[in-house]
């Protein structure tokens, strides 16, 4: 462990009580402001003394609670979603025992604008001191002062993934002081002198290609040298991860879930496509006006792409199979989708696999070109969620002729319905085969979450404008 590492992780408890403390104060100096005073006298007799001398001691109370919600868990990098998600519930389940309390015991105070003021401002406070800290330990690991060094093995696409993203992004704490596309006994020796140069934190096995017996053998070094030592799960260990355990008769039955999105998961998922999707149509209704005046300014009728050359209706493949009707903004001259196949075939990005992307697409209209580069030909499939057809997120809608193409494996991404956005679109890449994709997809299905479902939303625009940047 790095002594960076706990030196943060020992920051962060007298951290979070000083911004625990701020925000008990800063309630109830608020609560006692002539505005809100006139709107809501003041009915309680509580003096700030005895007050403050409370917000210590319950202060000292959440801190437990903050460990039990993994808030002082020592990690390599802390990433914001999860820092916010996890302070929030940490300090909803403290005002919830506040609120308990004051419940048995009434002689207390009744004050319920100190008890939101204290809730809102201790998740502000605790999450502005948690993100100074993030910003902080990252701006270290650009210096490269606490970065973890680390040994790489493997030699697939995978490991030229992670060793490129380490050598470019320091922010996330690693340092590569190796590469052994093979453990051999060169790589032995090569590790061996490393470790006695105690130029070693950590060992990441990357390629699905180093054999089980060199994986045994890099394990066993590194418990020798008491080195940590990870590994990329593969698609099985990806499968695995979901898993139920029943008996029958005596006999234990072990069950693969296929996604987290079954019973009350999936009830939450559509509630909150319903909600998000309607208020997004009400935010964005001048948008989608301008687009479909420009589009009929340009070009005419029709707005939206809804049928096909021969006059058929549009569809795509959503969840479990089944096909649904689709309609997006047109963004190519009317009649001239099947080219795709045809005159435009030689101009296909995407070769060797079922999807069809054509560079520089000629039947782009110039209204085309632009809502395509922003993603806004897409708002309309806010209808499809609200709908039923799609969610907010999942993985891509493809054509009933590109997923006849699928193998077995890609057809994994058909367990749960489409999405408008989703892990892949957001993974910063825009050169991802569609194996590649399909893997991205199957650990989102396998991990759902509805925090993963806001933190994709949250960075889709900003994935959208690097895209667009990048261009």
């Amino acid at each position: 462990m790095k002594r960076v590492e706990l030196l943060f992780a020992f920051i962060l408890v007298p951290l979070d009580y000083l911004a625990l403390i701020a925000a008990g104060a800063f309630a109830y100096f608020i609560r006692f402001q002539p505005f809100f005073t006139e709107l809501r006298p003041v009915v309680f007799d509580l003096r700030f003394p005895d007050y403050f001398r409370l917000v210590t001691l319950i202060a000292i109370v959440w801190l437990p609670l903050f460990a039990f919600a993994g808030l002082y868990r020592i990690r390599v990098t802390r990433r914001v979603v999860d820092e916010l998600r996890r302070t929030t519930l940490a300090c909803s389940t403290g005002v919830l025992g506040v609120v308990l309390f004051i419940f048995f015991q009434r002689e207390l105070f009744s004050s319920r604008f100190i008890l939101i003021a204290v809730w809102v401002l201790s998740i502000f406070f605790v999450f502005c001191g948690r993100l100074f800290i993030l910003l902080l330990e990252r701006l270290l690991f650009v210096k490269g002062i606490g970065m973890r060094n680390v040994v790489i093995v493997g030699g697939d696409k995978t490991t030229k993934d992670i060793l490129r993203l380490f050598r470019e992004k320091p922010r996330f704490g690693f340092r590569v002081v190796a590469h052994v596309p093979l453990f051999s006994t060169e790589a032995y020796e090569k590790l061996d002198y490393l470790v006695s140069q105690h130029r070693v934190d950590e060992i990441i096995q990357t390629g699905a290609d180093v054999s089980r017996e060199a994986s045994a053998e890099l394990l066993s070094f590194a418990e020798e040298h008491h080195i940590t030592f990870k590994y990329i799960a593969d698609l099985f260990a990806t499968h695995a991860r979901n898993i139920a355990i029943t008996t029958i008769a005596g006999t234990p039955i072990v069950e693969i879930h296929r996604t987290s999105l079954d019973g009350w998961g999936k009830i939450g998922k559509r509630i909150f496509d319903i909600v998000i999707s309607f208020l997004l149509l009400v935010f964005l209704s001048p948008v989608l006006f301008i687009v479909a005046v420009s589009i009929i300014l340009e070009s005419g009728f029709p707005v939206f792409f809804r049928r096909l050359d021969d006059g058929s209706p549009t569809e795509r493949i959503g969840e479990h199979g089944k096909s649904f009707l689709y309609f997006k903004f047109r963004s190519m001259r009317d009649k001239v989708h099947s080219l795709r196949y045809t005159a435009l075939a030689d101009r296909n990005m995407r070769k060797g696999g079922p999807l069809v992307k054509i560079k520089n697409d000629p039947r782009l209209t110039r209204v085309g070109r632009f809502i395509r580069r922003f993603s806004l030909d897409e708002l309309p499939e806010l209808f499809l969620v609200l709908r039923g057809d799609m969610s907010l997120v999942g993985p891509r809608p493809h054509l009933p002729e590109e997923v006849a193409q699928y193998e077995k494996h890609h057809k994994r991404v058909l367990t749960i319905k489409p999405g408008i956005t989703g892990l892949a679109q957001i993974s910063g890449r825009s050169d991802l085969t569609f194996d590649e994709e399909v893997r991205i997809d199957s650990y989102y299905i396998e991990n759902w979450t509805m925090w993963l479902d806001i933190y994709i939303l949250l960075k889709t625009p900003f994935a959208v404008l690097a895209r667009r940047e990048a261009e």
